[in-house]
């Protein structure tokens, strides 16, 4: 499968190529943060198919959490491309910014711990009230 990307500006852009290893929502309170209080919708692909193909993003971790991820986001208008994570070999790509996002359909949901009371579940969604076992 091969994902194209970009921010809403245009600036920066990616493709990400490889067989998803999952697709999901995301509820943790760090993910409600940069969707604006909804869940985050994403496709977790290969890091080795991952790449820039325009622009180069800003990154932002967080110095106060045990295991922090690395946000990479556009460094013009913002948008929120993609997350890093140390502990797995692959890239949380944001389904908003995907050139056809209408073929995202989620698998599960994580962190659902954290999820308000105002997000609603699809019923048909595996839930993990953090991360599902790796």
């Amino acid at each position: 499968m091969r994902l194209r990307g970009q921010c809403y500006c245009g600036s920066v852009r990616f493709e990400a190529q490889g067989d998803p290893i999952v697709k999901g929502q995301c509820y943790c309170r760090e993910c409600q943060y940069v969707a604006g209080g909804a869940p985050n919708n994403f496709v977790l692909m290969p890091a080795d198919g991952f790449v820039f193909t325009a622009g180069d993003p800003k990154s932002f971790t967080r110095s106060d959490l045990e295991h922090p991820v690395t946000r990479e986001f556009c460094p013009e208008c913002g948008t929120h491309l993609a997350t890093r994570l140390k502990v797995l070999p692959a890239v949380v790509v944001k389904v908003g910014v995907l050139v056809d996002p209408e073929n995202f359909e989620p698998q599960i949901a994580i962190h659902v711990a954290d999820k308000q009371p105002y997000h609603n579940i699809p019923a048909h969604l595996t839930q993990f009230e953090r991360l599902p076992p790796m």
